[in-house]
């Protein structure tokens, strides 16, 4: 598996992503409809993890489909090697490319994930993960679950967009600038905004139960999906090792209070998280050796978060039990049970 090249003198990270969007009044040619979409993703990927829990959530798994890629890949594509006979079920494909070059031949970007698939013609809609996440939220509403959260409140919006661009700018993509510097004065730059930004989250999250106070909301999904992350991989991979996040007394107990809530720690796989940053990232970790720890039973650990009061859905309620053919093999996960199901 030829890997692509990943170190940068500074790290940059490509944001030209495919734009058009899937709303109710079908602006860009995309309406809502029920069926008509596929999600794909990986649960390997944090940009991914984002849609496949908002999904969860909101309960819109018989609205979209999802297909799920495996933990590696080449330079060219994201590959179906999961699926039986490394094809996935619906769109027929061995690899995501395919879907980008039946709208867009000779496709000249990254393929990347989440990305939405019309099925009907097979064509890539949109890979821009984050507005593909906030119409998740505000444009399928008629095809939501019933009890689900409202995850981007109407009055809570300006700041938690502000909230969001410094977690991506400075956490989410944080990382990431600090594993790909390609010289050490980018490195440093990169290492004490990363860790600015982590004091300052520490700071706000000592007093509150979640990102935008007493509920959750797209902010935390978009938070979570860096933390759970942290020390299984950034911590050593990427060389952000002031700390692990088990140091971080008030982040670490909110990361453990979300994984535990229904939605979150039932979508996470380990195993294919180190398998992607360790196999992948070959310009970094050349031998591709993928590390046995840390031990990740602690997740389970009382958080005591209770005590900040909230309620985690506010009005609504928790999802149900997760699909059959979508949980994540308890091997992968100390959180789950022999039946793939969220431990309580």
């Amino acid at each position: 598996m030829a890997q692509g090249s990943y170190v940068e003198p500074s790290f940059k990270r490509d944001t030209n992503y495919i734009p058009d969007r899937i709303t109710r009044d079908a602006r860009d040619g995309w309406p809502v409809e029920p069926g008509r979409y596929r999600l794909i993703a990986a649960r390997a990927c944090p940009w991914a993890s984002r849609a496949i829990i908002v999904r969860r959530l909101l309960g819109l798994e018989d609205a979209i489909s999802m297909g799920l890629a495996g933990p590696t890949h080449d330079a060219n594509s994201w590959t179906f090697d999961l699926d039986p006979g490394g094809l996935d079920p619906v769109l027929q494909i061995p690899r995501l490319k395919d879907a980008y070059d039946k709208r867009f031949p000779g496709y000249p970007r990254g393929i990347t994930v989440p990305a939405m698939v019309d099925v009907p013609s097979g064509g890539v809609v949109t890979n821009d993960f984050a507005p593909m996440i906030t119409d998740l939220a505000t444009e399928w509403t008629e095809h939501f679950r019933d009890g689900a959260p409202d995850l981007y409140p109407e009055g809570l919006r300006a700041e938690m967009d502000e909230v969001t661009r410094r977690v991506y700018t400075e956490v989410n993509n944080g990382v990431y600038r600090c594993g790909f510097a390609g010289s050490q004065g980018a490195y440093d730059e990169a290492y004490a905004r990363l860790f600015t930004a982590l004091d300052w989250l520490e700071e706000r999250l000592a007093g509150q139960r979640y990102l935008m106070g007493d509920t959750i909301t797209m902010a935390d999904v978009n938070l979570f999906t860096t933390l759970v992350r942290f020390d299984p991989v950034y911590h050593g991979h990427f060389k952000c090792n002031r700390g692990k996040l088990i140091e971080l007394p008030a982040l670490w107990g909110y990361a453990r209070d979300l994984f535990q809530t229904p939605g979150f720690g039932d979508t996470v796989d380990f195993t294919q998280i180190k398998r992607h940053y360790y196999v992948v990232h070959r310009d970094i970790n050349p031998t591709g050796i993928v590390p046995m720890g840390p031990d990740l039973s602690n997740w389970m650990t009382p958080h005591g978060r209770e005590s900040l009061g909230g309620k985690p859905f506010g009005a609504g309620t928790a999802p149900g039990e997760i699909a059959v053919a979508e949980r994540v093999p308890s091997a992968d996960n100390p959180a789950l049970g022999p039946d793939g199901l969220l431990l309580t």
